[in-house]
């Protein structure tokens, strides 16, 4: 579910959220597969914390411009 910077912009405020929590979640799990056995794609956990980072970062941006 990698999302450019476009594709993040031109999401809702509730797209945004459900995004960002879906994420949250997914990342969660990862990390601990992660500690209990090898997960096949450890870059998959960057690219998670990555696409939190840019909902974060829009999410704030919106907020700051209200």
């Amino acid at each position: 579910m990698a999302k450019n910077k476009v594709e993040v912009k031109s999401l809702s405020d509730a797209d945004l959220q459900t995004h960002l929590a879906e994420e949250k979640a997914l990342i969660t799990r990862l990390k601990f597969n992660h500690k209990v056995s090898q997960i096949e794609n450890p870059m998959q956990i960057r690219n998670i914390r990555r696409n939190i980072a840019r909902y974060m970062t829009e999410i704030n941006q919106r907020a700051n411009k209200a």
